[in-house]
């Protein structure tokens, strides 16, 4: 199993407070070596309270060999011209070791925070991801950019504007997922998907993977180095005492994220729909405070890996090892036990098979 991390190494962010520690922007360079030497197979950013690509290309300046991506860069409010730019330039910084990961936001987002016209998200991912690559074709081969399609027509590339073919020019391109018609997309044209932290293992292998196969029997593709990149909520400290302030902010998290209507087929498959239906009057009401008293210990467990450091590592396999192909994990590092415990963290989960992760993938029989 792959294994990537964001920054700040241990990051957990409750979604309903300030979190503890937040991402150095004048540190990233320094701090993507050290995760680089420790082991790990990539470095990824999410499109929260930073620019990834900004943070992206900090640390392909810095590294040589880590995997880098956005995990994930929000679509929609850019131009797929915009986009398309940005990962050309990181892959060529990088020397062929991006991945661009996309997602689409929720409609809230879409309309009151980007100022958008919201549309079915999945259709309208599908026509993005086209585009984009149409401009990479452009670039890379001199094809016409012509691509007509229902959000976008993009006809116009004169040489001022063309940056030209690079070395590494076939970029993959992940989608955030949580609902069947952004799998299916996935699947049809996309290297992988990274399912929402709320994607129980049994959503992703019962209500995810058969789209995804469903969208790659549509256009005759096959799966076999298709990714699936886990951002699983974890709770993980080196002793029971600490653990409680982890599991505090994790239950704070995972109640956010049941205010969300997108989000609600996961808690649905989990026999959890009131759940989520209390947990959004609460955010209507703006009770936020209110929320984490809805994740009692059972449903905490369901969707949260709870751990010291001396087991984490291999709960984390034994949950996710059948469905995931790479997962991000980290702990905070203030110490050098701590760097030493991360590295030996880092060696464990990488020595995982993704073998029967690949035969769920492909719908094979266990």
């Amino acid at each position: 199993m792959k294994i990537e991390t964001l920054l700040p190494l241990g990051k957990v962010d409750p979604g309903l407070r300030t979190p503890e520690t937040a991402l150095d922007i004048h540190a990233v360079g320094r701090d993507a070596q050290f995760i680089e030497a420790l082991g790990y197979d990539g470095f990824v950013v999410e499109e929260t309270k930073v620019d990834p690509y900004i943070v992206v290309a900090l640390a392909a300046q810095a590294t040589s060999t880590l995997g880098l991506g956005t995990a994930v860069a929000i679509a929609f409010p850019r131009s797929p011209a915009i986009t398309a730019m940005s990962a050309w330039m990181i892959q060529r910084l990088s020397r062929g070791r991006f991945t661009l990961g996309l997602g689409p936001q929720v409609k809230g987002h879409i309309e009151r925070r980007f100022g958008l016209q919201w549309s079915p998200p999945a259709t309208w991912m599908r026509e993005y991801v086209q585009a984009v690559r149409a401009f990479w074709e452009c670039w890379q081969n001199g094809t016409p950019l012509d691509f007509q399609g229902d959000h976008y027509r993009l006809n116009l590339m004169l040489p001022m504007f063309n940056p030209g073919p690079i070395e590494h020019p076939a970029i993959p391109i992940h989608l955030a997922a949580v609902n069947p018609a952004m799998c299916r997309v996935a699947g049809e044209l996309a290297g992988g998907i990274r399912p929402h932290p709320v994607c129980t293992p049994s959503y992703i292998e019962a209500v995810m993977l058969p789209a995804v196969r469903a969208g790659a029997a549509k256009s005759g593709r096959s799966l076999h180095d298709f990714a699936v990149a886990m951002k699983p909520l974890v709770a993980a400290a080196p002793d029971e005492d600490l653990l409680e302030a982890r599991v505090r902010d994790a239950r704070a998290r995972l109640s956010f994220y049941a205010t969300t209507p997108s989000y609600l087929p996961a808690f649905e498959h989990m026999g959890l729909a009131d759940l989520a239906q209390e947990a959004r009057a609460l955010s209507k009401a703006q009770r936020w405070e209110e929320l984490p008293r809805l994740i009692d210990d059972n449903v905490l467990h369901q969707f949260i890996l709870v751990g010291t450091y001396d087991v984490i590592g291999r709960k984390l396999v034994e949950r996710f090892g059948a469905v995931v192909t790479q997962c991000e994990f980290s702990i905070a590092v203030r110490t050098e036990t701590d760097r030493q415990t991360l590295a030996n963290l880092v060696k464990d989960i990488r020595a995982a098979r993704a073998d029967q992760a690949r035969a769920t993938i492909a719908g094979a029989a266990r």
